[in-house]
């Protein structure tokens, strides 16, 4: 590994390239990967495989994801160790821990227990059961895709990362990057609760698969539109017509597919 500085989450190490002309030396940007352990009223709760940026964001945006915190009035304190990877999250009462506190979350997925599967209905529906908005133009979806992905800056340079924002019909208000596509939404999470920002209205993006644990947190971040680079599952499709969200994915190359609510999608 070299000893030249690298930017925030990013590290260089030497390796041996090949192309058409054989092997070569260079000095290779590679993503970082750190386990971040969240402690909540100094009781561990879980590790997290994560990049190293926005670890308050990472931490209050998960326990929020998982209904341990619920308003920013629940937080008392928030500490940082970087030197040692721990976020301690301190609340004005102790809520019981469901995890295991050995629990390793991966950059690529996390498990949930049956019952703990979808609670919330029309998130993307007004108290009439209309469609609330945004309604965007299929132009509007190209150009925020392409925003996303030009904005990725950690991918861009290293081709190892996830990346997530929240958008309006104007353009990009947030963006946040990390190894697990879960991470980044559970910062934008965490950026949404700190800042009181309101999603009722606003647009998820992300570069990553859309499974129904993303939806899962979609929902409970209160977004009535996904919008994603990459394919959605089955189960996915499924709960996204049960709430009200729109789910446009695969946007790329000029095209895409809604698989939810086109009523939102103008022509």
């Amino acid at each position: 590994m070299t000893s030249e500085k690298s930017p925030a989450g990013i590290e260089r190490f030497d390796i041996q390239s090949y192309d058409n002309s054989g092997f070569s030396g260079i000095s290779a940007e590679i993503i970082k990967e750190i386990s971040l352990e969240i402690f909540l009223n100094d009781q561990k709760v879980v590790t997290i495989a994560c990049t190293g940026n926005h670890l308050k964001e990472l931490a209050v945006g998960f326990l929020r994801i998982e209904g341990i915190i619920r308003v920013a009035g629940d937080l008392k304190k928030i500490e940082i160790a970087n030197e040692r990877c721990m976020v301690h999250v301190y609340t004005e009462e102790v809520y019981p821990s469901r995890f295991d506190s050995g629990t390793i979350f991966s950059s690529g997925a996390r498990l949930r227990r049956p019952e703990e599967t979808l609670t919330y209905n029309n998130v993307g529906m007004d108290s009439s059961g209309r469609l609330s908005y945004p309604v965007i133009t299929p132009q509007k979806v190209l150009s925020l895709m392409e925003e996303l992905l030009s904005s990725s800056y950690l991918h861009n340079v290293t081709h190892g990362t996830h990346c997530s924002a929240l958008a309006d019909i104007d353009g990009i208000l947030v963006l946040r990057e990390d190894i697990g596509r879960h991470n980044t939404i559970d910062m934008l999470c965490g950026h949404a609760l700190l800042e009181e920002v309101d999603c009722s209205d606003k647009i998820l993006m992300t570069t990553g698969r859309i499974s129904s644990e993303i939806v899962t947190k979609a929902g409970k971040l209160g977004v009535p539109m996904i919008i994603s680079h990459s394919a959605p599952t089955s189960r996915a499709i499924r709960l996204v017509r049960k709430t009200g969200i729109t789910l446009i994915g695969y946007v790329r190359g000029g095209k895409m597919n809604v698989y939810s609510y086109k009523e939102r999608v103008g022509d």
